[in-house]
């Protein structure tokens, strides 16, 4: 992991506390992947919310963390 990776992590932790960061390297791809540390409702789930993100790098990780923030204020949660 690089020191801007490990910066990013931080940034994500600090901004986003309900999830776990894991990076899994698959062949040839490396994945971040942000899993909830509680389950959503049938409710925020139907709305397009997710327990668990995975994208290709951290940049695209914090934009799906973005929206899914977008999704779950839309819903006052």
């Amino acid at each position: 992991m690089t020191d801007l990776e490990r910066r990013l992590i931080d940034v994500l932790v600090s901004t986003h506390p309900g999830w776990r960061y894991e990076q899994r390297d698959l062949p040839g791809l490396p994945r971040w992947w942000a899993i909830r540390y509680y389950p959503l409702r049938p409710d925020q789930r139907k709305a397009g919310a997710r327990d668990v993100l995975g994208r290709t790098s951290l940049r695209r990780l914090v934009s799906a963390l973005a929206r899914h923030d977008k999704i779950l204020h839309n819903l006052r949660y």
